[in-house]
């Protein structure tokens, strides 16, 4: 079945501009999405979702109440949700592999609600801006057909993305709404910032650095962020990027130099530092096996001790 607006198919489109003007209660619900008050998470219900990365969980979930993921320029974040079981996913999608990556998404949410005979899935996409490579645009485009691709039937609700999401601050396009999340009882969606990005964010930053594809990080059965085992190959050259200038590792290592949040660039010179004192990722994964995590009574995520 086609992805769904208001329980009609969603017709052939070649721009957003023209699903924008087909469907004008998606634009009022966009402007009224990225006019929400930020939240600012608290670490100790929250489950952190980086780039190319996924988590799925259902309201049952003792360890998670948030699921969350921000610094989103061009990407897109992704929230599928069925309302019968509560089960939900959110994914920050770059455009990697999208066509494999939302069936992952719709099987992590289907697979948690195998017993629910009521309910639907509805979809909520944020994220994008009208950057000048169109990035965004052609983003949106193939999030929405890989959907519009899926057996089962998949409701848009949220579509706040790329010209939606867009406002010009000092002649600079960029986007309104970098990050969300996902309350895991409710289904409620929100603007949000999230000040702790745990666990184990360099590592999770070098995987994706180093091209490792759309991995769903959580075990919601028990409560375990689950990392790895990653794969990457020494690679010395990358120390050139702690020379360069701000503006040069803007330019060439982001998608939307002049919209990234302030810290894009510590974030990147971090990773290149993890990865060169990690020259060899199996180190990092005695035995071959994943790293994981388990929440504490305190909140925080706590490496498991792996016999």
């Amino acid at each position: 079945m086609p992805l769904l607006i208001q329980n009609r198919g969603l017709d052939r489109i070649s721009s957003t501009a023209e699903l924008f003007d087909r469907n004008p209660h998606l634009k009022e619900n966009a402007r009224k999405f990225r006019s929400k008050p930020l939240v600012d998470v608290d670490p100790k219900c929250l489950l952190y979702v980086q780039q190319r990365e996924c988590a799925a969980t259902t309201p049952a979930d003792n360890c998670v109440s948030v699921i969350g993921s921000d610094d989103a320029t061009t990407c897109h974040l992704v929230v599928l949700r069925h309302t019968g079981s509560g089960a939900v996913c959110l994914a920050h999608c770059d455009g990697a592999s999208t066509w494999s990556e939302v069936p992952l998404l719709v099987k992590a949410v289907t697979s948690l609600s195998d017993v629910c005979k009521e309910g639907r899935l509805e979809l909520h996409l944020v994220g994008g801006f009208n950057d000048e490579s169109k990035t965004s645009h052609k983003l949106s485009l193939n999030i929405l057909a890989a959907f519009q691709k899926q057996k089962e039937d998949i409701h848009l609700e949220t579509c706040c993305i790329t010209e939606m999401n867009d406002i010009v601050v000092n002649g600079t396009h960029r986007p309104v709404v970098y990050g969300i999340g996902v309350n895991v009882k409710t289904g409620d969606v929100f603007p949000a910032s999230f000040p702790h990005k745990g666990p184990a964010e360099e590592l999770r930053s070098a995987r994706t650095f180093t091209g490792g594809q759309m991995a769903d990080i959580y075990d919601s059965s028990q409560g375990l962020v689950r990392i790895g085992p990653c794969k990457w190959s020494p690679n010395l050259d990358i120390a050139f990027w702690l020379s360069q200038s701000d503006d040069t590792i803007l330019k060439y290592l982001s998608t939307s130099p002049m919209a990234e949040p302030p810290h894009f660039v510590q974030h990147m010179k971090t990773t290149i530092q993890f990865l060169l004192k990690h020259p060899n990722s199996d180190s990092l994964f005695p035995g071959g096996q994943p790293q994981l995590y388990y929440r504490t009574e305190r909140g925080d995520w706590e490496r498991a001790v792996q016999p």
